[in-house]
């Protein structure tokens, strides 16, 4: 590791604000389903002046944020089994209707977690290969076929510090060139036709810094903003 990455110039973001980062960026009326990981943490962060229907595989539409602690319905969870609320007008019906919604391209975005993705916008988040911990595809290859765009959400790095945005994905792909835009907890980052441009960063960290921490090229938006949310 370099010098420059030594120094305390910049603070990753916490889980929570990354999620936040994200959901602010979701377009009101959005149909949205929020994969495990990261992305079910937005939740409990959505804008409160727009109307964004969550969705879950297990069969539910238009819930809410977590519940308060001794508040918990055991008949009320999303696909990654977390305790949810529901929002008026919520629904549950059977997962085989779920994917259908998915499947019939009735979903306007995935949020989904990765363990790596490319510069191309390929996705790898279903396996590592390792035998000590078996897959997880769960709905992600029907989400990332299905969904009209999919966002990645994840740490930059491994806790290794390698980077998570690769040139070509090792692990096995959950679909390819799906991913258009990639929020982590330093920077967010536009999949383009001519490659991955920054849209946001943390404050202090710089492009150069940046670009160790990822193996693809970087370009730097002409607005690039600070990338910022509120204390966990």
């Amino acid at each position: 590791m370099s010098a420059t990455m030594t120094a305390d110039a910049f603070t990753r973001l916490s889980r929570r604000q990354l999620a936040w980062c994200a959901a602010q960026a979701i377009p009101d009326g959005s149909y949205v389903n929020l994969g495990i990981g990261v992305p079910t943490l937005c939740a409990n962060v959505m804008p409160a002046d727009r109307e964004i229907v969550l969705h879950s595989e297990n069969g539910v539409l238009c819930f809410g944020p977590a519940p308060a602690a001794g508040e918990e319905d055991r008949d009320l969870i999303n696909a990654s089994k977390e305790f949810i609320t529901m929002k008026p007008g919520g629904a549950y019906f059977v997962h085989t209707d779920a994917f259908v919604m998915i499947r019939g391209g009735h979903l306007d975005l995935a949020l989904l977690g990765a363990f790596e993705v490319s510069g191309q916008g390929d996705l790898a988040n279903w396996t590592t290969g390792d035998r000590r911990f078996p897959p997880g595809v769960g709905g992600a290859m029907d989400l990332a076929a299905g969904a009209k765009a999919v966002w990645v959400l994840t740490e930059h790095t491994t806790k290794k510090g390698e980077p998570k945005i690769v040139d070509t994905c090792k692990y096995p792909l959950t679909a390819p060139k799906v991913v258009r835009k990639i929020f982590t907890d330093l920077a967010e980052i536009d999949v383009t036709p001519s490659g991955l441009v920054v849209r946001a960063m943390v404050e202090g960290l710089t492009l150069p810094v940046l670009q160790e921490l990822t193996q693809p090229k970087l370009t730097l938006a002409d607005d690039c903003r600070v990338l910022s949310a509120p204390a966990a």
